[in-house]
């Protein structure tokens, strides 16, 4: 396994995401103990929403998070929120980076941003590496790590960890299911579904609270961890890309995870859009992940579809987001231009669920 811990690919930053490397340099320069420039620059490929860059000078490297470049909605790439959340947790859950600053001022790269150290291994995207492989038990044993990991998040004494200003978790789920209607319905294109049946679903069974308030990340799932190898098989040494996280539900957590895992006996038009590994043999089960969370976690729902149905609802709005500042021209990645096809896709797999046509 020496291969594994080569780092993630970092290439030279998309159009119209470069960032003034010079700039950068004089910033850290003041701010930074030790360094002194100049700066390389690269960017990470992964990630959809907030960009993360490598910066490298003389032996040693940072990341840098910043919002997405034309963003309107700045409340929902608060870099200062994510700079408290991963500053505050780092002490109390191991998996967390360490960051090192927050930039404020906006005149240095155009907008916030802040600096973390960089966590060196292996991130699983939709296929898996040439190099590694993953034998069907340890993949069944990394499927539950990922859970362990999920489970240890919930677990955490936020009030503790100074984190209890940074959600309302009382009606968390009536807030989201409200909240992802609305912005849905503000972000729809003509070539998606609009789903107002499904929103209406959504309303008419949702269910109370938990009654567990809990520190949730919000898009926890394999290429926002990042893997090492160890002696008894690739374990997660970090979590990464926290700008979702907050207080709430740990079910509603969960159905936002498995919103991702897309199973090996799933229909064509899943698995086209598949984005992790979650298909190869011996990967759990959707059904497999639940009955794992909820002996780790001692809790468990009456049902779990409601959960799946909101987080493939909340990825096909997060898609259909992106998706519009696409087509806005907010946004040039190209890799954005069939969003529109994915949210379609997710909301008539959300339908099929809702409606009793396909199981959990």
């Amino acid at each position: 396994m020496s291969d594994a811990q080569l780092p993630e690919e970092a290439r030279p930053p998309r159009a119209g995401e470069e960032l003034d490397a010079g700039a950068v340099a004089a910033f850290l320069a003041g701010a930074l103990p030790g360094f002194s420039g100049p700066v390389e620059i690269s960017q990470f490929p992964g990630g959809a929403s907030n960009l993360t860059y490598l910066l490298r000078t003389g032996g040693r490297e940072w990341v840098l998070r910043r919002p997405p470049f034309g963003t309107k909605a700045r409340s929902a790439h608060d870099m200062g929120r994510e700079y408290r959340i991963l500053s505050r947790i780092q002490a109390v859950f191991p998996y967390a980076p360490r960051t090192l600053l927050f930039c404020a001022d906006r005149d240095v790269i155009g907008d916030e941003f802040y600096l973390m150290e960089r966590l060196q291994g292996r991130i699983l995207r939709r296929e898996l590496p040439d190099d590694m492989l993953l034998a069907p038990d340890d993949a069944a044993a990394l499927c539950r790590n990922l859970v362990d990991v999920q489970a240890e998040l919930h677990a955490v004494d936020y009030e503790a960890a100074g984190l209890g200003e940074m959600g309302h978790p009382e009606g968390y789920v009536a807030r989201q299911v409200s909240g992802w209607s609305q912005r849905y319905r503000a972000a729809r294109t003509d070539d998606v579904p609009d789903n107002e049946a499904l929103m209406q679903w959504l309303e008419a069974h949702q269910p109370k609270d938990s009654g567990r308030a809990a520190l949730i990340h919000n898009d926890y799932k394999f290429d926002n961890v990042v893997l090492q190898p160890t002696k008894v098989g690739w374990r997660i040494r970090g979590v990464l890309d926290w700008e979702m996280a907050t207080l709430g539900d740990p079910f509603m957590d969960l159905g936002a995870s498995l919103a991702y895992w897309v199973q090996a006996d799933d229909p064509a038009p899943l698995q086209q859009i598949r984005m992790l590994p979650t298909h190869l043999p011996g990967m759990l089960s959707r059904a497999q992940v639940v009955e794992y969370y909820c002996e780790r976690a001692g809790l468990a729902p009456a049902r779990f579809d409601f959960y799946y149905v909101y987080g493939l609802f909340r990825l096909a709005v997060i898609v259909q987001q992106i998706y519009y500042r696409f087509v806005l021209g907010q946004t040039k990645n190209p890799r954005f231009a069939p969003f529109g096809q994915f949210c379609t896709v997710l909301s008539r797999t959300a339908e099929a669920v809702a409606g009793g046509k396909t199981a959990f």
